[in-house]
């Protein structure tokens, strides 16, 4: 391949997409000026797929709608100031969406890499406004989404409880994700993604790196596996709290998971049902919640205690992987151990995680973080910091905790600075707010969690 001058690139183009029934491998190819394509693909089990000429024009339009929201791992490498889509026409409104998703879903990189983005995002608007699709024909069951976690994992067993038929589904390799997965005893899809293998050499040659919205990634790689597998609804499990971001000094709100929250998912699930089949439903079943809420219904089974995690450096693309499924030093560690102490015997979470967070003075820092002391919340999918110290109060008030290095040093320093009006737990755990769960599973699923 050619060197890759990121500076001297004008346009990013989306090329073409293609999809095969015959093996389920979808295309998704992109170049930057008239340099060679970068083509990532992604492989859905179960062909071949028979498709009547209903369902064919909602996986052409899935697939389009997969094509620009992948782009992002891409077009991120160089964020040249021109955007063009070669194969086929999108119009206001879709443009507007991708607008959104690329401005937002890259804040955080934005901001990491000392780039400005607003105003420079611009998609073509070159394709007459779209009707309403019509229905696909597609089944009630679900096409849940596993992460390995406890927030997916909540979700399965309250569809389960509800009497919803359900396929658990991920992406990619990780054997942490399939152990849970068959744990659920239910069907599965595995799902295959490769990324365009240049673009570790462009990320070698000095492309700009960091985040993306992997979540708007996986939502579409989901609703177009959705439509070829015969599910009409594609359910994610993020809460409430993800639609909170970090405050940052001099720069304003930013969001690690701007993906997973709910502007993102309203704007998304509308998006899918207008333009590419009216019956499948995009939506998270757990937005009603609080971090700590989930927490609370995760800990009502240990029937997955030794099975899940949600340590972020299990998950990475590369490096290195902790020899037990809790590093029990990143971000994602120390919240989960805090979220779920409130509600779990101490012996249970301390056995889960290999040792006991709390009573670990060099992880101070971590956990100021996250209470939003003297820090601002990490760049990580974790609840507010008032779910933070809601939970820290609790704990500084039980005999089994209050020793604990890291709880006594909150109530010595730490809550003296804090209004006790606003360290309550219990207005955290009530179900509220926005969502786009059917009426009649919210009612279901709501009496499962209030049970």
């Amino acid at each position: 391949m050619t060197a890759f001058d990121r500076d001297s690139i004008r346009v990013f183009r989306f090329v073409r997409c293609g999809f095969d029934p015959a093996t389920g491998v979808a295309e998704l190819a992109y170049a930057f000026d008239e340099g060679p394509e970068l083509v990532e693909t992604v492989t859905i089990p179960g062909a071949p797929f028979a498709l009547d000429a209903t369902r064919a024009a909602a996986v052409e339009q899935a697939l389009r709608l997969l094509h620009l929201v992948a782009g992002v791992s891409y077009y991120k490498a160089a964020v040249p100031p021109q955007i063009r889509i070669d194969g086929y026409p999108i119009d206001e409104a879709t443009a507007a969406l991708m607008e959104q998703v690329y401005l937002n879903g890259l804040g955080e990189f934005a901001y990491r890499n000392g780039l400005d983005l607003r105003g420079r995002i611009r998609f073509p608007r070159d394709g007459a406004a779209t009707g309403q699709a019509p229905a696909a024909g597609l089944p009630e069951r679900a096409l849940v989404a596993i992460g390995g976690g406890k927030d997916s994992l909540v979700s399965i067993e309250a569809l389960r409880a509800a009497g919803v038929e359900q396929t658990v589904a991920w992406i990619g390799g990780s054997q942490l994700i399939r152990t849970c997965a068959e744990r659920t005893g239910l069907a599965t899809l595995n799902i295959g993604r490769a990324l365009a293998p240049a673009l570790f050499e462009i990320n070698r040659q000095g492309a700009y790196n960091g985040h993306i919205p992997v979540t708007a990634v996986n939502s579409a790689i989901l609703v177009l596996a959705a439509l070829l597998t015969g599910h009409g609804q594609v359910v994610f499990s993020n809460e409430r709290s993800a639609s909170y971001g970090s405050l940052i000094p001099g720069t304003g709100e930013v969001n690690h998971q701007w993906s997973k929250g709910w502007a993102f998912e309203q704007a998304f699930g509308e998006h899918v049902e207008r333009v590419v089949a009216a019956d499948l439903h995009y939506y998270s079943l757990l937005r009603p919640l609080s971090e700590l809420a989930v927490a609370r219904q995760f800990a009502r089974s240990d029937r997955y205690d030794a099975h899940f995690s949600s340590c972020n450096r299990n998950f990475h693309i590369l490096g290195e992987k902790p020899a037990q499924r809790w590093c029990g030093l990143c971000p994602k560690c120390h919240f989960v151990f805090l979220a779920l102490a409130p509600f779990m015997p101490k012996p249970r979470l301390v056995r889960i995680f290999g040792r006991n967070l709390l009573d670990d003075p060099g992880q101070a820092a971590g956990y100021d973080a996250l209470l939003e002391f003297q820090d601002h919340k990490p760049f990580e999918c974790v609840g507010e910091g008032r779910e933070s110290r809601a939970a820290m109060e609790q704990l500084a008030g039980r005999a089994e905790w209050r020793e604990d290095a890291l709880v006594a040093r909150y109530a010595r320093e730490i809550r003296p600075q804090l209004d006790p009006a606003e360290l309550a737990i219990e207005p955290l755990l009530q179900a509220g707010g926005e969502h786009r769960v059917p009426a009649a599973l919210w009612e279901r699923v709501s009496a499962h969690f209030a049970a």
